[in-house]
Parts: C-alpha cells; structure tokens; sequence
C-alpha cells in the first residue's frame, strides 16, 4: 500500500487491520509511515462516525468504542 485509502469504510479497515497484523505499533507510526498526520486521521474519522481506542488499537464506530 502506497497511501492511505481516504473512503472511511476502506480506510477504517486498512488501518485496523495494519495494526493488528503488528506492521505498525502505533496508529502515529502507521500515519507518518504514510506521510499523514495522526490528528487529522482521526478528525477525519470522528466526522465520518469512528473513533479510535487506544486500548484496543482500533478504529470503533461511536457507541460500540468501549
């Protein structure tokens, strides 16, 4: 993967899944990785219904985060 994907529902997955398979241990090094800035990713996504846990180093749609 060159970028990240900017279609919420795609970008959701790419992120979560490059965190889980461990090519990433952090969404910060996964988004400098790609020449994007953390914050606004997860602007972006909280705008579009997701929101990221720390915990669980995922994305989450609001309501299901805990």
């Amino acid at each position: 993967m060159e970028y990240l994907p900017k279609e919420p529902a795609i970008l959701v997955s790419a992120v979560n899944m490059l965190l889980r398979d461990g090519e990433f241990d952090s969404l910060e090094s996964l988004c400098y990785n790609f020449n994007e800035d953390p914050t606004e990713v997860k602007k972006r996504m909280k705008e579009e219904g997701y929101i990221y846990s720390e915990e669980q180093k995922q994305f989450r749609p609001i309501g299901f985060d805990k």
